[in-house]
């Protein structure tokens, strides 16, 4: 698999396979904000909008590809337009479609994350996942600290509320 940056104009192009890949994301469970089952004009909407954001520089995109070119993950990185927070960035929408799970590729995309946001002067990375969540072992592996958990926070696919962890991890030392 190789990972590559997209840009707006990428993203807009391929926006139908990552709508594909969101909408396999949330079959299988996974909480990213979407209850199931989610169409496909819903996510492909949802990642023409992520387009222009990452067009306009409030979001960077990376998507991991199979040898056959099909989008097997994703992650973003969000970019605060604050003053004073030109230091931090948000993990948000780390995916992985369900054929490609279980051989690392999530700890890839996240480094990949890690390390253009270290890049770019980025020393604290914030994200949040649902309690209990495969996510949650893989955030914890990595390194990133739990900073607390809140209760219902959101609704998972199913509907049902469930309570989400906050991490972050500083950069740089």
């Amino acid at each position: 698999m190789r990972i590559e940056p997209w840009s707006g104009t990428r993203v807009r192009e391929r926006a139908d396979d990552l709508a594909e890949l969101l909408t396999d994301t949330v079959a299988s469970g996974a909480s990213l904000g979407f209850l199931a089952p989610l169409g496909h004009p819903e996510a492909l909407a949802w990642w023409r909008e992520r387009a222009a954001a990452a067009a306009a520089g409030e979001l960077a995109v990376w998507a991991a590809l199979d040898p056959a070119d099909r989008v097997a993950g994703t992650v973003s990185l969000a970019f605060p337009d604050a003053p004073n927070s030109g230091h931090r960035a948000e993990v948000v929408k780390l995916m992985v479609h369900r054929s490609a799970r279980g051989q690392g590729l999530g700890r890839r995309l996240l480094t990949t994350a890690e390390q253009a946001a270290a890049a770019a002067g980025r020393t604290l990375l914030l994200l949040d996942t649902e309690t209990g969540s495969p996510a949650e072992h893989l955030y914890r592996s990595a390194g990133w600290t739990a900073a607390g958990t809140i209760p219902d926070y959101a609704a998972a696919p199913t509907g049902v509320l469930r309570p989400t962890t906050l991490y972050y991890k500083r950069l740089g030392g």
